[in-house]
């Protein structure tokens, strides 16, 4: 295919300018314009880019550049009206980042405009490109782990950052198994006013259609990762089996141990490798509707389900069914609900963020 796809940004910040940059150097697409509310941060984009089409409001920017694809990176309160632009715009193909919304209840929303329209939609799940994140599945699809009972993830952020791309990849490597029902804990509230609002510390678990079982830590009270140094990046995502298991850290490489032995190897998260092939894969979809996008929203969205029912558990106790049927604002129950109490630390290096 020949076709050169147009693309708008809104967003201008470090994420904003990863998916650009990434859109411009991929032949299949070309940024035609972009959107900030910062006047200098915009200019210094433009002129990085070379594009002449921007301005502080998305849909004259739209208007003037007509996008095939619709990308923004937005602080997370915004979901909906840049849904809403980009389904106006005319755009195929959403591009945008996690988390899918704050809220179920915003999330329930999102779901019908992008339903009702056939909007393409994609989620910045890039992590899952790494090296290390695809040996793991390789080695997990390989059977070499016998039957796989357990999947877990750890991550030292709070939610709104990461849990989105824990449950994603504890997913993937459960073959995207349906999750039935969940059941978790939250604790500290320092977090809850952030921009990306959330719990200082959420834990639950997940238990999946085909009788695997997931754990999940996310936020001040998760362990160390001892194999990385970057705080950032302490991120464990793996699975477990009846002859091994197989795990990945975000900033430090994978390892497994099988039957055959003990293996492991490098990578880390590398915006400028992981990038690309996200990019790609979304002219791939525009080219042929059967090459679904590994990050489609619907594979996201049902992460994001586990995720507002880990709040509901938290919030409101017992085990929480899936999929959800009814809207709610959970992170309102998780302020009316979490006890304001000093939260505890796994990890020193976790006090920068979670001051007590």
């Amino acid at each position: 295919m020949s076709t050169k796809y147009r693309v708008v940004v809104a967003g201008m910040g470090k994420r904003g300018m990863h998916h650009a940059l990434a859109f411009q150097k991929n032949p299949r697409f070309e940024v035609t314009g972009i959107c900030d509310i910062d006047p200098a941060r915009l200019d210094a984009a433009a002129a990085k880019l070379g594009i002449s089409i921007k301005g502080d409001d998305v849909r004259t920017v739209s208007k003037a550049a007509r996008p095939d694809v619709f990308c923004f990176c937005t602080l997370p309160n915004l979901r909906t009206p840049m849904i809403q632009a980009g389904i106006d715009s005319g755009a195929r193909l959403i591009a945008m980042e996690k988390p899918v919304a704050l809220t179920s209840a915003e999330g329930f929303q999102i779901r019908r405009l992008l339903d009702s329209s056939g909007v393409k939609a994609v989620v910045s799940h890039q992590h899952r490109y790494g090296v290390h994140y695809r040996k793991v599945k390789e080695i997990v699809a390989s059977g070499a782990l016998g039957r796989v009972h357990t999947v877990y993830a750890t991550a030292t952020g709070w939610m709104m950052h990461m849990l989105s791309h824990l449950i994603e990849y504890i997913r993937w490597y459960n073959d995207g198994a349906e999750a039935e029902w969940v059941m978790a804990q939250a604790a500290g509230r320092s977090k809850l006013t952030d921009m990306h609002p959330s719990p200082d510390y959420i834990a639950g678990f997940v238990h999946f259609s085909n009788g695997v079982h997931g754990v999940i830590e996310c936020g001040a009270g998760a362990p160390d990762v001892p194999e990385v140094d970057y705080w950032w990046r302490k991120c464990r995502i793996g699975a477990q089996g009846t002859d091994g298991f197989a795990e990945v850290m975000t900033g430090g490489g994978w390892r497994a141990v099988t039957k055959d032995g003990a293996s492991s190897g490098g990578g880390s998260m590398d915006y400028d490798l992981d990038m690309p092939p996200y990019i790609q894969e979304m002219a791939d979809w525009l080219d042929d509707p059967n090459r679904v996008h590994p990050c489609n929203f619907d594979s996201a969205y049902k992460g994001f389900e586990i995720m507002m029912a880990f709040c509901r558990s938290a919030a409101q106790g017992g085990q929480i069914g899936l999929p959800l049927t009814s809207a709610a604002d959970e992170i309102q129950l998780l302020k009316d609900s979490v006890p304001d109490r000093k939260i505890r630390l796994a990890i020193p290096a976790s006090a920068k963020e979670y001051p007590s």
